[in-house]
């Protein structure tokens, strides 16, 4: 194994944990001319590499190309090998969070017929709606549950679009969107 500075390291091990290797921000207290001569020497041994940064996903820059244009830098598979981290790991990693992002949302549950649930929601789908206190005669619901299942299962488990208008004479009618 290659003989790293600690500065040198750091920069390496933060790249390497980062999406896409980009081994920028460089450490607290690393700018000027001390980070061009760190970032020159690792880039002549191989272990970082400038490539065109992504300003659309807001990628740090290292410097300003012009034109909005900028450049990054990423570290190599020599440079992950410097401290000791097989690439095909690191890409692995990747692999599995980029995956893990991507997980399909879960089925939503089905609805059994027969069941207060079926029958509230069969109430709201009409044109006329249902207000609460039809809701409690239908089902024999106390008023606060029928409002909580209106609330908690029908818009937040469901995702139900529920839409509550005043209606003269009826008061407070329900219906989904």
């Amino acid at each position: 194994m290659t003989k790293l500075t600690e500065t040198q390291t750091i920069i390496l091990s933060a790249g390497a944990q980062r999406p896409e290797n980009i081994a920028l921000p460089l450490p607290k207290g690393l700018h000027g001319a001390a980070a061009k001569m760190v970032v020159t020497k690792m880039m002549e041994r191989g272990w970082l590499q400038e490539v065109d940064a992504n300003l659309r996903r807001g990628e740090p820059l290292w410097y300003e190309t012009g034109d909005g244009h900028g450049t990054t830098l990423v570290v190599t598979d020599a440079g992950l090998l410097a401290i000791g981290i097989e690439p095909v790991v690191v890409k692995t990693l990747v692999t599995i969070r980029e995956n893990a992002a991507k997980a399909t949302p879960p089925k939503p549950p089905t609805l059994r017929p027969g069941t207060k649930q079926a029958m509230l929601i069969e109430m709201l789908q009409t044109d006329k709606g249902a207000t609460i206190a039809e809701i409690v005669a239908a089902t024999d619901w106390m008023s606060h549950t029928a409002r909580g299942v209106i609330s908690g299962v029908l818009k937040k488990k469901l995702g139900l679009a529920i839409t509550a208008t005043k209606v003269d004479g009826r008061g407070s009618v329900y219906r989904i969107g």
